[in-house]
């Protein structure tokens, strides 16, 4: 099997902390038993049904929990003296999860906030918290244990709630620690990681990046669009940016750097285009399948809401770095040096099959994890139907599956626990309505100063924690103020996730271009500024749909289709305009207008397409009517900085 088609398992975790290799051959053994179970548990509960809610997240989080002791030590390489705590924490998990197991009955049966707790009640909701506070420190550092610390610090000693109540509501209720977003991971999130495993284990990643390279590789700037084509669809497999860019990566920025592209430049659209992932239906980030939970619509739904804004900001991508070659001349990659459409689609094709599948289930109605299911399942079978993808699949490319399946989502798992803390302080002490009644008086009752708030919180929770959590945190304190400031329930849970995402590519804090540059060996702060300008469209597409729905697809298909039209012209002037080019080299004036054209268009309404179309008109007639008898400008070189 080919490096790349290895590589996104190894790398899938590269933006949290990474996972110890176990020492012996007995834990590797055991850790792999583990993993394979709890994989083949998850599978069997999304064919036949889930039991009640406590059990399935309890047995979630045990699976998790152990795993994560297991795989990383208090401190790595400190001998068995220091895997004495990692044992005895691991022996507290077992301990809090099965205490509810055993006392089930008991515990559904008594009257909530009601009922005295008993003593071991009380000292197994400690260990409950302390323990996901470690095991989280220990996947994702300090940012998220952190964050709910403070949480629970308020809670406690700020307010009026009795600490056996606050223990009671985050330990034995389904509204803390085993609340719904642990119940996302276990359900949702677990399934469609099993499948990116199975899908790297066929050898996708060959497939999608031939494929990048087949149709876009020769054109101008060739290696920049494959990077665009082959991170959208590596988006649909990891949900993770900067897992991304190390799969991607390796490949696209030494032929974008070798066909002329400046360092810093290559970086950034790497970054970009693979942070677009979590955003790119069918298979979306993890925080889209809690958004599904939290309002309470079908996976499908929000994959929906998500089309336009996605097609957009890949849209922009493609065309910055379309107007970036034809601005400095730069060519692709001889076709003579390419995979032909044709051989890749024959020879690999039918490994888009699953994808398909899942996509054409999840439209027809059918659950998402019974759809990741099902993609998971064909994966495999489809890579044996043909000789040219056959190699290398054997039994053992099974279990491996399982077992990576099962180890890449424990960052979701922990992630969705901690958070479960955060959540349970928000609801028990009112918080909630608190931080929403602030934002409302700071943004002084105006929509648009309070989406500028919830943008700059969303990029600062994003710096410090997966976008999972900190999707989540806007949720529980930011996103009723824009509801109760008259945004859309959907639009509001849509711009809070589209900007918990985009950190990834926002100085100072840009994990995506922190990869990509060490990768380009570019300067970390050029890459960073290249990559928001080359994202702009994200940053700016999320306040439009605020103010019309129907950039979500949601609405009467006449103006869904008016609005996706104007706005994708919009994004294409708007790349024109940030990047000094259209049909020939911009001037300063040009560029000023296709700016103010896009916004125009971008905005739905039929007064701001007026002026967005006239505006473009101008510039059109400029560059095809006066200067066409104009002396062609030789295409400059790239400027080194």
């Amino acid at each position: 099997m080919s490096a790349e088609q290895k590589e996104p398992a190894a790398v899938i975790k590269s933006d949290e902390k990474a996972a110890t290799a176990p020492t012996t051959r007995a834990l590797k053994f055991i850790v792999a038993v583990i993993a394979i179970v709890m994989s083949v548990y998850h599978m069997y509960v999304a064919a036949f049904g889930p039991p009640e809610a406590m059990i399935f997240r309890g047995t979630h989080l045990l699976f998790a929990l152990t795993l994560v002791f297991l795989l990383y030590p208090l401190k790595p390489g400190g001998g068995w003296k220091w895997r004495i705590t990692d044992f005895v924490l691991l022996l507290g998990s077992w301990a809090f999860i099965l205490h509810i197991f055993l006392n089930y009955q008991a515990i559904t049966n008594r009257i909530i906030y009601i009922d005295e707790l008993t003593r071991l009640d009380k000292f197994y909701a400690v260990v409950a918290v302390l323990i996901i506070l470690e095991s989280t420190r220990r996947v994702l550092g300090w940012a998220l244990p952190l964050t709910a610390t403070a949480f629970l610090v308020y809670a406690g000693f700020f307010t009026n709630v009795h600490l056996a109540v606050l223990m009671e509501q985050l330990y034995l209720s389904t509204e803390g620690i085993f609340g719904s977003t642990l119940g996302v991971s276990a359900s949702y999130v677990m399934l469609f990681v099993l499948f990116g495993a199975f899908m790297e284990k066929s050898g996708t990643g060959q497939l999608f990046m031939d494929f990048a390279l087949s149709i876009t590789g020769h054109t101008a700037g060739g290696p920049g669009k494959v990077s665009v084509v082959s991170s959208s669809l590596f988006g649909t497999v990891s949900g993770s940016a900067v897992a991304n860019v190390m799969v991607d990566g390796p490949m696209t920025i030494p032929l974008m750097k070798r066909t002329g592209f400046r360092p810093p430049f290559a970086a950034a659209v790497e970054a970009t285009a693979s942070t677009g992932g979590q955003i790119m239906p069918p298979v979306m980030g993890a925080a889209a399948f809690v958004m599904a939970e939290f309002l309470a619509v079908p996976y499908a739904t929000v994959a929906l809401w998500a089309v336009i804004p996605a097609v957009m900001y890949y849209m922009s991508v493609f065309f910055a770095v379309h107007f970036e070659a034809k601005r400095y001349g730069l060519h692709g990659v001889p076709k003579s040096e390419l995979p032909a459409f044709g051989y890749v689609m024959m020879t690999r094709g039918h490994l888009f099959i699953p994808i398909i599948t899942i996509f054409i289930g999840l439209t027809m109605g059918y659950s998402a994890p019974l759809c990741a299911l099902v993609g998971a399942l064909m994966c495999l079978p489809m890579a044996l139907l043909r000789k040219s993808t056959r190699a290398g699949i054997t039994w053992r490319s099974v279990l491996d599956a399982l077992e990576e399946g099962a180890k890449n989502t424990l960052a979701v798992a922990m992630a969705c626990a901690c958070a479960g803390i955060v959540i349970g302080c928000v609801t028990i002490t009112g918080l909630g309505i608190v931080f929403t009644q602030v934002v409302v008086g700071l943004a002084q009752n105006l929509l648009p100063l309070a989406l500028i708030l919830t943008a700059i919180a969303g990029i600062i929770l994003g710096m410090g924690m997966p976008t999972t959590p900190a999707y989540i945190v806007m949720v529980s304190l930011l996103v009723p103020a824009l509801i109760k400031l008259g945004a859309p329930t959907p639009a509001a849970h849509m711009f809070a996730f589209y900007f918990a995402i985009l950190s990834a590519i926002t100085p100072p804090v840009a994990l995506a271009v922190f990869a990509a540059a060490s990768l380009a060996k570019a300067d970390l702060w050029q890459a960073g500024w290249a990559a928001v300008r080359i994202g702009a469209a994200g940053f700016i597409v999320p306040f439009m749909f605020v103010f019309e729905p129907s950039l979500l697809m949601i609405g009467e298909w006449h103006v869904i289709l008016h609005s996706f039209t104007t706005a994708t012209i919009g994004t294409i002037c708007l790349a024109g305009g940030l990047f000094g080019y259209l049909f020939r080299e911009a001037r300063p004036w040009e560029r000023l207008f296709l700016l103010i054209a896009a916004f125009m268009l971008i905005k739905p309404g039929l007064i701001t397409d007026l002026i967005g179309f006239g505006l473009l008109a101008v510039v059109l007639f400029s560059h095809l009517v006066l200067r066409r008898h104009e002396p062609k400008t030789p295409a400059r070189a790239p400027m080194a900085h």
